[in-house]
């Protein structure tokens, strides 16, 4: 029989053979089955918490039949404890018919038919797992190979140390680049974009994120879809002291119901199917910073009780997790739906809208903000020329600015975007009137989808004309000749505008005066 010593240096050699502890593994394996009964090893790390027995690695004959135990096993509520507090110092043979522990483990492990040896491997005092030796058959360890076997504990100690030292760099690095990956999706520049309106339209919004930027408190945006709370969100963040900061943005309507919680909160290894890996979620993710949670009224209850935890005590707790994550984070939220009302229906707790209702901010309509839409709409021709790498932004057609104005916009700035993104592609080359957007013959403008197969302009030309000097008539306040008049923006004789509008029935100024006059 092999001295003990040259057992222990081989082992030694074997288990340190490779960086690679699955290769070391099987090399180890190799000269062990030569020695003593093995028809499986396995190394294993007791992971008090995540509450599961994990396999690092296995290493058997590739024709062996031995049933291979799966990669996690959990552990019931408490058994991890009773693990770590059992002081397994030396090689033992496993009962499960007389002791506790492995006769909880043996539905999930089955010994039925094997012998199984497990070696505690402890570093520091520390246990931080095993090798398991699995043999076919009953008693097939003799006390001398227990005794042999009990040298082998400190270089796999080492080697799972290692391994484990190692897993926590790859993890970390796999944070890095997720982290990296997700920013860069998430993040916007380096400060909050301006505000158009934010002098004119928006003034009191503007006010109010001064006042509420530098606290901590949570904010609640309300406002219409497509108003830009966003943006909002954006400039509270960047102006806040937590600006350096990650800025999260989730959009919980577009969260399949299934994933929000885990999306949400994160998930350990092994918490349900597919869970390969543990995974960060959102709120670990804004930790130093701010999560922007939109349409939070899209959040279902159970949600909605996790994220009442996180306001209330500032921790999260991943599924499947045993232990609470401290988080240092803001929540801004918003939403274009009645919560008051979903509370009325049951759908939204109350205790959570006034957790989130510090501070609400009304973000308005663009039809009760229509000074600013002159400036959106510059503002979109630059940003989408640029995209669509035009050198300058074409022009505007005299009256179109005042027919945008006339319009209620019910799709807010995001439809203004739209239509001058569309307008753009449709005439490039400019002026630009917007005739997406016409009047009616009443005087009332509607908006005429892409699609729509409708004529874009009034069906006869003294209709067409009219329109259009009614136009030009409005943006100069009835005004016609002159600096500034309608006769010097239509490019006219102010008489011969004055005989348009006689003919066209078109009331104005001079001929009120007259008519006036006339009845006295």
């Amino acid at each position: 029989m092999i001295s003990h010593d040259e057992f222990i240096r081989e082992i030694t050699l074997k288990i340190c053979s490779s960086l690679e502890i699955k290769e070391s593994l099987q090399n180890a394996f190799e000269y062990l089955k030569v020695h003593v009964p093995v028809d499986l090893l396995t190394l294993f790390i007791l992971d008090t918490r995540l509450g599961a027995v994990r396999r690092v690695a296995n290493a058997l004959e590739s024709s062996c039949q031995v049933t291979v135990p799966d990669e996690i096993i959990p552990l019931s509520q408490g058994l991890a404890e009773k693990i770590a507090a059992r002081n397994f110092s030396s090689p033992f043979i496993v009962d499960p018919e007389h002791d506790e522990i492995f006769g909880a483990l043996a539905p999930m492990v089955k010994y039925e038919a094997v012998t199984e040896l497990i070696v505690p491997l402890r570093l520091k005092g520390e246990l931080l797992g095993g090798l398991v030796l699995r043999a076919g058959g009953k008693d097939r360890y003799s006390a001398e190979q227990v005794e042999l076997l009990g040298g082998i504990a400190k270089p796999f100690a080492i080697a799972l140390a290692n391994a484990m030292a190692h897993e926590d760099v790859l993890r970390y690095q796999a944070i890095l680049l997720d982290d990296k990956r997700f920013l860069s999706r998430e993040l916007y520049g380096g400060a909050a974009e301006d505000i158009i309106g934010a002098n004119t339209g928006l003034r009191h919004v503007m006010e109010m994120v001064r006042q509420v930027a530098p606290l901590n408190n949570t904010v609640l945006l309300l406002g219409e879809t497509g108003t830009g709370k966003e943006l909002i969100a954006n400039a509270i963040h960047f102006s806040s002291p937590r600006k350096d900061g990650p800025f999260i943005k989730v959009n919980c309507g577009a969260l399949p119901e299934s994933l929000i919680d885990s999306e949400l909160f994160g998930h350990e290894r092994g918490a349900f199917t597919g869970a390969v890996a543990e995974s960060r979620g959102r709120f670990e993710r804004a930790d130093g910073g701010t999560i922007f949670l939109d349409e939070i009224g899209e959040l279902p209850p159970s949600a909605q009780v996790r994220l009442l935890r996180v306001l209330q005590n500032h921790e999260v707790e991943r599924i499947g997790g045993k232990r609470a994550i401290p988080v240092n984070i803001r929540v801004i939220s918003a939403t274009h739906r009645n919560l008051q009302s979903m509370m009325t229906e049951g759908t939204f707790r109350e205790d959570l809208w006034y957790r989130l209702s510090g501070f609400p901010i009304m973000v308005p309509p663009v039809r009760q903000r229509k000074e600013d839409i002159p400036a959106l709409v510059r503002h979109f021709l630059a940003v989408k020329s640029r995209e669509f790498g035009m050198p300058l932004p074409p022009s505007v057609a005299p009256g179109a600015l005042s027919r945008l104005m006339e319009y209620d916009w019910p799709g807010n700035v995001r439809e203004l975007e739209n239509l001058v993104e569309r307008e753009l592609i449709r005439h490039s080359a400019g002026p630009l009137d917007f005739d997406s957007i016409i009047l009616n013959t009443n005087g009332e403008v509607k908006a005429v989808a892409a699609g729509d197969t409708a004529p874009q302009c009034p069906s006869k030309l003294d209709q067409a004309i009219s329109a259009h000097i009614i136009e030009v008539m409005k943006l100069t306040n009835g005004k016609i000749h002159g600096p500034g008049g309608a006769a010097e923006l239509l490019g006219m004789n102010p008489n011969t505008l004055r005989w348009r509008l006689d003919k066209l029935g078109i009331s104005y100024r001079r001929r009120e005066r007259e008519r006036s006059n006339a009845g006295k």
